[in-house]
């Protein structure tokens, strides 16, 4: 088979592979649609260390190709949606609440860090029945796509914010990540929502998903504007949502005492992230620093499903491109350099 891959650090391209085996609880599916994620293009950067023909990709929707004959809840035909991350289910992490940590620090993600992802013309997904999801026939593969990274990743942002009904949130970045975050946080019911962004497009779809104020940082001071729009109090919640060091400080610093700064950005350089002394208190301001990995599991792929089934998210309105599986070089190069106003871009894969 074809599977676009990792050749090592910096280096991408197309090579052939043995089509993947089925153990007795896993899944061997057939992409029909995938997304490409900044995160694939931190790795072949090597945020996460060099690899050597690794297959890229961890956001797919498929055909079921085959089931190992343990897997008891799908059959090959199914129309499912696999997770970005795919734990393992009987791991201690797992049983101790923390499933995307399987094993280890990032252990549920599978997907271009410790196995082949899903940019090939076939895919293996561990723990199948835990880890993938029946599409909804009302629901497309292309708004599909968006429940396994995009989605969870940025209500899980949202979610852990622990924002109050009413209260404000600040969403730094508005990428895809971002943009679901601010999605999230306006379905949680927060009262006043502040999209940091500076990009005209991102800004309109901050708008469209729920935002009511956006800080355009190349024209004011970020920390300054929103401390402005919350009458000099500082947020309940700020969501860092692009893996900046700087972007990072300023949660810190516009989060009001007591309150949560979310961490869902990629931070892909640098050895460390550092936390502004004053604004933190000194230590001791009992403000929260909480981060996530996009949650895995059927369970949530199911619930993100039913909001695309009810209508109430439309992810879909976030693909700008499109690609079939021969072109994605140029859907990576655009991930990279952020031209033509590429906010996601969509693989296909018939």
């Amino acid at each position: 088979m074809q599977a676009y891959v990792m050749r090592s650090v910096g280096e991408t391209g197309f090579v052939e592979k043995d089509r993947p085996e089925a153990g007795p609880n896993d899944a061997i599916v057939q992409p029909t649609l995938g997304l490409v994620c900044t995160s694939d293009v931190h790795t072949v950067h090597g945020a996460i260390g060099e690899r050597e023909d690794i297959t890229l990709g961890h956001e797919a929707v498929g055909i079921v190709e085959e089931v190992g004959e343990a897997v008891e809840i799908f059959e090959p035909g199914d129309r499912v949606a696999v997770g970005a991350i795919t734990p393992d289910w009987g791991s201690l992490a797992t049983q101790d609440g923390h499933p995307s940590q399987s094993e280890r620090a990032l252990g549920g993600w599978k997907f271009a860090n410790v196995k082949d992802g899903v940019f090939a013309d076939y895919f293996h997904v561990n723990d199948a029945d835990a880890n993938m999801a029946l599409i909804p026939d009302s629901v497309s593969d292309e708004a599909a796509a968006y429940v396994t990274d995009m989605m969870s990743t940025g209500f899980s942002a949202a979610e852990r914010a622990d924002i109050p009904v009413g209260g404000t949130v600040a969403v730094f970045a508005q990428g895809p990540v971002g943009l679901m975050a601010t999605q999230g946080a306006a379905l949680q019911g927060a009262g006043q929502i502040i999209a940091v962004e500076n990009v005209p497009k991102r800004q309109e779809f901050a708008e469209f998903y729920g935002a009511d104020e956006i800080v355009d940082y190349t024209e004011v001071d970020t920390v300054e504007a929103i401390m402005d729009l919350t009458d000099g109090e500082g947020v309940d919640a700020a969501i860092e949502a692009l893996g900046s060091n700087t972007t990072f400080q300023h949660c810190i610093e516009v989060t009001k005492p007591g309150g949560v700064i979310s961490n869902v950005g990629y931070h892909g350089e640098g050895e460390y992230v550092d936390i502004p002394r004053d604004a933190w208190g000194v230590g001791m301001a009992e403000k929260d620093i909480v981060t996530s990995l996009c949650p895995g599991g059927r369970l949530r792929l199911q619930r993100l499903l039913r909001l695309l089934e009810t209508k109430k998210v439309d992810p879909a309105r976030m693909t700008t491109h499109e690609f079939a599986f021969d072109e994605i070089d140029e859907g990576f190069h655009l991930m990279e350099s952020k031209e033509e106003g590429i906010i996601k871009p969509v693989i296909n894969f018939d």
